[in-house]
Formats: structure tokens, C-alpha cells, sequence
């Protein structure tokens, strides 16, 4: 993880328990005696990110209704740490940190992870996006319930990402995405039988593992034709846009995308790895 990620030494959780005591309740002990979760159980990983939200990030409310995707924290924080380095360079090594600093979220989710990560952390201020007006008022909800200043925007267009978010007179120093990346539902729930087996349970689940559907999971042409997207139409907010950054989950995807990044004349192409125990993921990052 991020040198920087406050979960680099895994959960603490007697400290956890203090936060939410609700997490309690999940904990059990894995063969080596130490305490654990069953990360396959939707709740139990509500409960841990409850815990780890009010504990290392001061958010003191966090609902997540069913069937909206429940994210593990400290993945999701070592994007916003690594794109505060990427700031950094920009800045003689020093990272920005304050509501100066303006960030979107593009598909934001009603659990509003990389917002709540974000602010925390460095005091960023942020707008999300998403399409599904149920996540919106989800995540407006959680804004509002731990007094942040967090935008939310609902995109109408479903053939848009940027448009209709990013208004004439708005500019941002950076956006970020964590793109939906199936290219079906089907592929999606075979993506899930995939997790269940990699944890150690041979029944098929009946719901997709940590929650999440459409438009989270998957759209047609899945992460591929969505960043494709999104690249092509950045070029439309070059001028209000410092850097434009997404999650890609698989390798190779990456030099179609950065061939798609290198036709739109984008200056600066970035491809940034994090490390999380043995998954490397990255993300694309690119400037006009």
C-alpha cells in the first residue's frame, strides 16, 4: 500500500470495535488465531468500513442501503494518495492540500468513498457524480448527515460523463473515475463466483459479492469502451481541467486507451501503479 495509507498494518481491530462497536458482533478468529471477518458477508464489511471511516477519517454516519456497491477503504484510499503525489509534482514536491484544491469525482456511487477519503485526508474539496438518482440522494444524505461540503450532481445523459456535469464557469484540478468494468450483467455475477471461490465458498452466491449493479459493475463495451469515452470526450474541457485520471483494472487495456489518449494530442500521458500485498492495480492519468 501507500506509505501514506493509514491501513498499511492491516486492521486493528479492538481499536475498530471501539469505533463501531456493531463490528463486534462479525469478528471470529482465522487459522492462524487472529481476528477477522468473513469478507464475503456484505454486512460484515458495512460494519468494518463504518469502523474505519469513523476512526481514521472522522465520518461519523455511513449508510449503505442494498444494492449499491460497498468498497473496501483502503484500496480506494491509495487512489487519492496517489494522485495527491501527482499534484505534488506539479507543486516542488509539496502536496496541495486545502479546499483550493478542487476535485471530481465522476461516478461517485452512493457510498461516496473517494470524497469522504479525500476531504479527510487533505482537505480537498470535492463535487461527485452519478447517473443513478438513488445513489444521489444516498451520497447527498451522507454528505449532509457529517456536514461536508460535498457536491453531488446527477449526469442525465447516459451517452455523457463530463457534459452536463461541468458547467461553463466550473474548473478542477483534477477528475478521477473507478469505471464500471464488466461488459455485462452476466459477466459480472461470473466475475462474482470468481471472488466467492477465491474466498473459499463453493455455493453460488445469489447476490454479487460486496453489493453493486448496474451502472456500477458493467456497461456495454465494459471499462474498455467507458475510458475510451471518457478520453475522447475530455478534450471538450481541456481548458478547465488540470489532470484527467481513471482506475484501469485490467493490463491490457492500457495501450489501446493510451493510444486513444495519444490521438486526442494529450501533452502528458501518465500510467501510475499501486501496490496493494500481491494485486498491482494503476490508474491512467492524462493532461492537455
Amino acid at each position: 500500500m501507500h506509505p501514506r495509507n493509514k491501513h498499511l498494518q492491516g486492521y486493528d481491530f479492538a481499536r475498530l470495535c471501539q469505533a463501531n462497536p456493531a463490528l463486534k458482533q462479525h469478528l471470529h478468529k482465522n487459522p492462524h488465531g487472529h481476528d477477522t471477518i468473513d469478507f464475503s458477508d456484505r454486512n460484515a464489511v458495512v460494519a468494518l468500513n463504518q469502523a474505519l471511516l469513523a476512526s481514521d477519517y472522522g465520518v461519523q454516519f455511513w449508510q449503505l442501503p442494498e444494492p449499491f456497491l460497498c468498497p473496501p477503504v483502503p484500496g480506494r484510499a491509495d487512489y487519492i494518495h496517489a494522485l495527491a503525489d501527482l499534484l505534488a509534482e506539479d507543486n516542488q514536491g509539496e502536496i496541495p492540500t486545502g479546499k483550493q484544491i478542487r476535485c471530481l469525482d465522476i461516478g461517485t456511487g452512493a457510498n461516496l468513498i473517494y470524497p469522504l477519503i479525500g476531504q479527510a485526508e487533505y482537505g480537498w474539496q470535492f463535487t461527485g457524480s452519478d447517473i443513478n438518482p438513488m445513489a444521489v440522494s444516498v451520497a447527498q444524505t451522507l454528505a449532509k448527515a457529517n456536514g461536508l461540503g460535498i457536491k453531488i450532481r446527477q449526469q442525465k445523459d447516459q451517452h455523457a460523463i463530463f457534459s452536463g456535469i461541468i458547467g461553463a464557469k466550473d474548473s478542477y484540478h483534477l477528475t478521477m473515475c473507478n469505471p464500471p468494468f464488466h461488459e455485462s450483467a452476466e459477466a459480472a455475477q461470473a466475475g462474482t463466483a470468481r471472488k466467492w471461490r477465491n474466498l473459499g465458498k463453493s455455493q453460488r452466491p445469489e447476490k454479487l459479492n460486496f453489493g453493486g449493479h448496474a451502472p456500477e459493475l458493467w456497461c456495454p463495451g465494459g471499462e474498455l469502451a467507458f475510458i475510451k469515452s471518457m478520453i475522447d470526450e475530455s478534450q471538450d474541457f481541456a481548458e478547465q481541467v488540470g489532470w484527467f485520471t481513471s482506475l484501469v483494472s485490467k493490463k491490457d487495456n492500457l495501450p489501446a486507451l493510451q493510444q486513444a489518449m495519444q490521438k486526442t494530442k494529450a501533452r502528458d500521458i501518465k500510467v501510475i501503479d499501486m501496490q496493494q500485498g500481491q494485486k498491482t492495480s494503476r490508474f491512467i492519468a492524462w493532461r492537455f
